[in-house]
């Protein structure tokens, strides 16, 4: 453990970062923490529009255990710091024309449901799914969730102490796509399950079937925040201000300083140095690459490939009318293999997208509030922001695209009193440097990209990495994984230096 005297300093106040920031404070560290935004969260935030503030990046929590454990071992009750509600309703889902499905976090509803919808072999089907799911979340867990960074090596060990069926169980060998075959025969449900492969930017053709686990941690628990989940971001920095981090805004790191070979502070655009025992970089490893945080710290990581998938999103307020929606509604498109071709093959705009609308003002029950609502409406996009930004007529052909399938399917927004803010990819990467736009880190495609990923560790002693970008993924309770275990690193960093600077003798340590 570090002593009183260790200071880190955290590059980015994205959930990852907090999280570690909370995690070396809670130690003794002091710790400073640098954002380039005005204001924290990264991924996590807020558009405002009409003069109400709208959830614009991750709109459900999951893992709830994750924030229990980080709130708990800071001495702060997590129901104290925020307000959780369970979603009965998972998701609403909308081929078009025809009728709905709904998921729901009770087994037995979603057996009966998709029973209804599809006939009692595909809810059979389902039921095997589940418990499919299960066995690779309880598979893989330990040896991958929590560990710093799993390598090949590693994994085989821990899952040979499970026998041969345990490395089956984590069906790496195969893709989403194939393995969802084995259970759903009806096109549109292996559609609805296949769409769990863009939770991590990914395709379901490509990606692994280990990914099936998304399915069972959303049954697990889906929580809604009350306020929204930008409150997660708040959350977490009234709890590090309270183990004493200083958190500056506004702050642009233009290089990491090296010395004697190791991470020894930043220097910032205003020309300030702010020296440091560890550096903790919560941001995409790409940036550190590509040279965006100086010269030294080039070698640390290697760049990200290939990405991951980027966003079109609509924020806005409007009535929703001609639809029952809920708080999590999906329309899909009519043909997914030419939707993931457009998106990965050409990157490019699909011509007819998958939809997703989020109706913040909304509950299980699909109540409108009465007046206008807070939407987000968004579609997969391809990372390709830094390269070749969207043109206006290609912005516009993918949001008549988008709103004449909702349409279709009966909903309609009347004339909204104000105007959509519209993000694209090249937005994203603005926001998120050397990305691209990919919101996800690198895309989870083939059976090796679980390693693939950086680790805590980098090659410069005393810089490490957080957030979605590195291990163990994306998504918000990922995120903050990856933010604990570069705080674990970082502290046996500073122990081990700490015994070096004591024990160290001519000739030797």
């Amino acid at each position: 453990m570090g002593n009183a005297t260790s200071r880190a300093v955290v590059i980015g106040a994205g959930v990852g970062g907090l999280v570690s920031a909370v995690e070396l404070a809670r130690r003794g560290v002091e710790v400073v923490v640098l954002e380039r935004a005005p204001q924290v969260g990264g991924k996590m935030r807020q558009v405002g529009v009409a003069g109400r503030s709208i959830d614009a990046g991750p709109t459900v929590l999951t893992m709830r255990w994750v924030f229990e454990e980080i709130f708990g071992a800071a001495g702060v009750s997590l129901d104290e710091a925020l307000q959780l509600r369970p979603a009965d309703v998972l998701a609403r889902h909308s081929w078009g024309e025809g009728p709905t499905l709904d998921l729901y976090a009770d087994l037995e509803r979603s057996v009966e449901a998709i029973r209804a919808f599809a006939g009692p072999a595909e809810a059979e089907g389902y039921r095997r799914f589940c418990a499919y799911a299960q066995r690779i979340n309880d598979t893989v867990q330990k040896p991958f969730m929590r560990s710093e960074r799993p390598s090949l090596a590693m994994a085989m060990a821990a899952f040979g102490t499970l026998g041969l069926s345990g490395l089956l169980h984590i069906d790496g060998h195969r893709t989403l796509w194939k393995a969802l075959g084995d259970f759903f025969q009806d096109a549109r449900l292996r559609q609805l399950f296949g769409r769990y492969a863009t939770y991590c930017g990914s395709s379901p053709f490509l990606a692994p079937a280990t990914l099936n686990v998304i399915a069972h941690v959303e049954r697990e628990g889906v929580y809604l925040v009350e306020g929204g989940m930008y409150r997660v971001a708040e959350a977490l920095v009234a709890l590090a201000k309270r183990l004493g981090v200083t958190i500056r805004c506004g702050e642009h790191v233009q290089e990491v300083l090296v010395s004697g070979g190791r991470a020894a502070g930043v220097k910032l655009g205003s020309g300030e140095r702010i020296h440091a025992d560890v550096v903790v970089h919560n941001g995409d490893p790409s940036a550190l690459a590509g040279g965006l945080l100086g010269g030294p710290a080039k070698r640390a990581t290697s760049p990200t490939t290939p990405r991951s998938l980027s966003a079109m999103t609509w924020t806005f307020v409007a009535e929703g009318r001609g639809f029952p929606l809920v708080r999590h509604n999906v329309f899909f498109s009519r043909d997914y293999v030419e939707e993931f071709r457009d998106l990965f093959d050409r990157s490019a705009l699909p011509a007819e997208p998958t939809v997703y609308v989020c109706a913040q003002d909304r509950d299980d029950r699909g109540v409108p509030p009465g007046g206008p609502e807070r939407f987000l409406v968004l579609v997969n996009a391809p990372a390709t922001g830094d390269q070749r930004p969207l043109s206006n007529s290609e912005i516009q052909r993918c949001e008549k695209a988008a709103f004449s399938l909702l349409n279709r399917a009966g909903l309609s927004f009347p004339p909204f009193p104000a105007p959509p803010v519209v993000t694209t990819p090249s937005d994203f990467d603005r926001m998120f440097p050397a990305t691209g736009g990919a919101l996800y880190g690198p895309a989870s495609h083939g059976w090796r990209s679980p390693f693939a990923r950086s680790g805590s560790r980098t090659k410069i002693p005393g810089l490490f990495l957080a957030g979605g970008g590195v291990h163990p993924g994306a998504g918000v309770p990922m995120a903050a994984l990856s933010g604990r275990l570069a705080a674990t690193a970082a502290l046996e960093d500073l122990t081990s230096t700490s015994r070096s600077s004591v024990t160290a003798t001519p000739g030797g340590m």
